[in-house]
């Protein structure tokens, strides 16, 4: 049975062939000198005929709408910067073009020739005077009222979502200039970009399950970074002293709102720095991105207006521990009743891999921020120096703002011989295949030749633009997020729900 969706096509198709036998050629090809369409808006209006006082423009963009008025055309043509009005009069454009109209469709691309002006009711247009056919569309688009309803369909289908749907659109350009904005704000600091593996040897630098791939010609199994730090602190003990990388890493993890396997991570690292270093590096760069979208220093995110105005509140992990489940985390048989008080599993657990749970369970949500979150269970931390009055521990920070960890940081541990012995106490569980995948033995051969004290910083690229634009979910500041394989039935079904008129 012929589906709907294949009867668009079908018809698509034939009025292809239509174009193809006027001579034309329906794939376009170099359309040069046309104008964005904001700056043909832009331009002042003339009085009198728009067809011989308006400025000559030339346009190229999507067709939007279709209204046709007997030897009249109006369409609505967008591209990237805006849309306008276009009139195509038979008269102006020739009778090979007017039947060109004939096979117009929602979703073509076209390129216009003619002059601006506004029409007898004040809509600023370009009146036609050549078209360029440039691409047709072979499927059909969303209604441009309605846009794409189904939520699943948008997903799968982002490149048609990013077309009718100006909020994801805006998001995605304002992640680019955030992006950029952070290079440059690092750059004039003196901090060097740099570029790691991405297919590794050894899956170090986080605790996370990462994937696996296999390389044929060297006949073995490398492994997708699933962080970018042992690298980095290699480049600190080659003499880089303020080194940064903003790349993709990927967790064979779970997925969330807050969670995509492939994401986007700044990492950067400043070589004789701390914590606090740290700490004051990511107020000022977070505030700054803050002010780029020209909101001050405060932002609404839903019904909560966050004020980013500095200096951020700084409390440490003890302390809000003992606010929010009641007991001191270094509390052994506190901590144990508190778990099991919550429904916690406690046998077999150690007493920080229950701290780390109620942490995450209890006190997260309560941290609307922008609040840093200081010295953190020195067990929880391998990468990390402990404090000399303390080492229970560690010298770390994270940065919370609306329950979400948004930044990540250390005073980093440079004693080669602590950080061995750190390595395989961490190792010490797991079967002996896994623990040699991760046992990075070169990155301890690079911190003999001696690191610097440093600090380190990590940033969640994907979560940060979640706050700086209010969504909701990590899908929606990613181009083209995971998703598992749809069947095509299910495919063929939800396109014809999103169909528009033509």
């Amino acid at each position: 049975m012929t589906t709907l969706l294949e009867k668009f096509e079908a018809d698509r198709l034939a009025k292809l062939k239509q174009i193809e036998a006027l001579g034309l050629d329906p794939w376009g090809g170099r359309f040069d000198g046309h104008q964005p369409i904001a700056s043909v808006r832009a331009l002042p209006v003339s009085d009198g005929d728009p067809l011989t006082v308006g400025p000559s423009v030339r346009i190229a963009g999507r067709v939007r709408t279709i209204r046709r008025m007997g030897r009249i055309l109006f369409l609505d043509l967008a591209d990237a910067t805006g849309k306008i009005q276009v009139l195509i009069g038979q008269k102006q454009v020739g009778e090979l073009h007017w039947q060109l109209c004939e096979h117009l469709d929602l979703g073509d691309l076209l390129g216009v020739d003619g002059r601006f002006g506004k029409t007898k009711t004040g809509e600023l247009t370009v009146f036609a005077q050549q078209l360029h056919f440039l691409a047709k569309s072979l499927l059909p688009h969303p209604d441009k009222w309605a846009g794409i309803e189904d939520i699943e369909f948008a997903l799968r289908h982002r490149y048609l979502d990013l077309i009718y749907n100006p909020e994801l659109r805006h998001k995605a350009l304002t992640r680019v200039r955030i992006i950029q904005h952070i290079r440059d704000y690092l750059n004039r600091l003196g901090y060097v970009e740099v570029e790691t593996p991405v297919l590794q040897t050894i899956a170090g630098g986080a605790a996370a399950r990462p994937f696996i791939t296999h390389h044929n010609a060297l006949n073995i199994d490398l492994y997708l970074r699933i962080a970018l730090e042992l690298h980095l602190k290699r480049l600190l003990v080659a003499g880089f002293e303020k080194v940064y990388e903003i790349g993709r890493v990927f967790r064979n993890e779970g997925i969330s709102p807050k969670h995509n396997p492939e994401f986007t991570m700044l990492e950067l690292y400043q070589a004789y720095g701390d914590y606090h270093t740290m700490m004051d590096l990511v107020e000022g760069l977070i505030l700054s991105c803050v002010e780029l979208l020209g909101r001050g220093h405060k932002l609404r995110l839903g019904e909560q207006e966050l004020d980013f105005t500095p200096p951020w509140p700084r409390i440490s992990y003890a302390e809000l521990f003992r606010q929010h489940v009641g007991v001191d985390w270094q509390d052994t048989q506190a901590v144990f009743q508190a778990a099991q008080r919550r429904g916690l599993e406690t046998a077999g657990k150690e007493r920080d891999v229950l701290v780390h749970y109620l942490f995450e369970e209890v006190v997260e949500d309560k941290l609307v921020g922008p609040i840093f979150v200081y010295d953190y269970p020195a067990s929880l931390c391998p990468l990390t120096k402990r404090k000399r009055d303390n080492p229970e521990i560690a010298e770390r920070f994270e940065l919370y703002i609306q329950g979400m960890e948004l930044a990540n940081a250390y005073t980093e541990l440079n004693n080669p011989i602590t950080q061995e012995a750190t390595f395989r106490r961490q190792l010490a569980g797991l079967p002996e295949e896994e623990s040699m995948a991760r046992m990075d033995e070169d990155f301890i051969k690079a911190l003999k030749y001696g690191m610097p004290p440093a600090g380190g910083l990590g940033i969640g690229i994907d979560r940060l633009v979640m706050v700086l634009t209010g969504s909701r979910t990590i899908r929606d500041v990613i181009l083209f997020p995971l998703l598992r394989p749809e069947k095509r039935s299910a495919e063929i079904s939800s396109h014809e729900s999103g169909a528009g008129k033509e």
